[in-house]
């Protein structure tokens, strides 16, 4: 972490998709579909190609600038499914959102080099990873090739394995130093659209989650856009001993809460809550810079 508290990088504050200039100095918010099964909130909720469609329009309509497509469960001890079981899944809802919303800028959710090949093909803008190319090594040299934006996720560990009992030295040093390992391995690709996503719930305790959430700011100094995926998780669940389905108040307030820290990007379920929160946020800072 030395490196990073020496140089202070300025955030970049745009991405460009597909020649589409994406400004992240105000901040956006990115709309979850999951075409899963046993995802931890809505796993199996969009039973056809016509609920696929609605819920995307509706996060359009509520205020999403990217929709996040995601086909393999990633939450705590989830089932791993082969490479062609996930693209099975994925590729005919890309394609079907793509069609129908071609100017919509889709994320695909996998940590598989393979499928994201596939999915840029097919009407992806950009490649969202857990792994940050820890799973998949052709990972970080695809993206390369590729020449699309890049958010890598920290986690510890693997879906199967990050909750076992993750410890760090030091939590916000460690993960810091992970994404400068990272983030060498990235310039030497000649990536240049990249957000960093600290992993809230990806091989944390409830205790490390809200130390991130606090010092979310120390994250800037990496130089890159900040994506916060709070929504509807176990972190909210524990401290309100509620279930996914009522955690939507408590991912309202950790949104702020990120907002104010530094997020440019909210990654979440409920979008139109969401988006009030960036508005609100937003006159909050406008209200502010007009008595300071």
């Amino acid at each position: 972490m030395e490196e990073a508290q020496s140089k202070v990088l300025p955030v970049k504050q745009t991405i460009n998709c597909r020649g589409k200039l994406i400004d992240l100095s105000f901040p956006k918010v990115m709309g979850i579909i999951n075409v899963t099964p046993d995802s931890f909130f809505d796993g199996g909720a969009l039973k056809s190609d016509a609920d696929l469609l609605a819920r995307t329009e509706q996060q359009l309509e509520d205020g999403a600038t990217f929709i996040d497509i995601g086909a393999m469960s990633s939450r705590p001890k989830s089932e791993e499914i082969s490479e062609s079981e996930e693209l099975n899944r994925l590729l005919p809802a890309l394609e079907s959102v793509h069609k129908a919303f071609p100017e919509a800028i889709i994320s695909a959710d996998t940590y598989r080099s393979g499928v994201a090949k596939v999915a840029i093909e097919h009407g992806a803008s950009i490649i969202n990873d857990i792994s940050a190319g820890h799973l998949d090594p052709q990972m970080i040299p695809t993206i390369g090739k590729l020449g699309v934006p890049y958010i890598m996720m920290h986690m510890q560990g693997t879906p199967q394995s990050m909750q076992d009992n993750p410890t760090y030295d030091a939590l916000i040093t460690d993960i810091l130093d992970y994404f400068l390992d990272r983030l060498r391995l990235i310039k030497e690709h000649g990536i240049l659209d990249v957000i960093v996503d600290p992993g809230f719930g990806f091989g944390k305790t409830l205790n490390h989650n809200y130390e991130i959430l606090d010092q979310l700011s120390n994250f800037k100094m990496l130089g890159h856009p900040i994506l916060a995926g709070l929504s509807r998780k176990s972190m909210i669940n524990k401290v309100l001993e509620t279930k996914p389905s009522e955690a939507l108040n408590g991912t309202t307030a950790l949104n702020m809460v990120a907002l104010q820290n530094g997020a440019n990007i909210l990654r979440v379920h409920d979008v139109k809550e969401a988006h009030e929160c960036i508005k609100l946020y937003s006159q909050l800072n406008l209200s502010r810079s007009l008595y300071d």
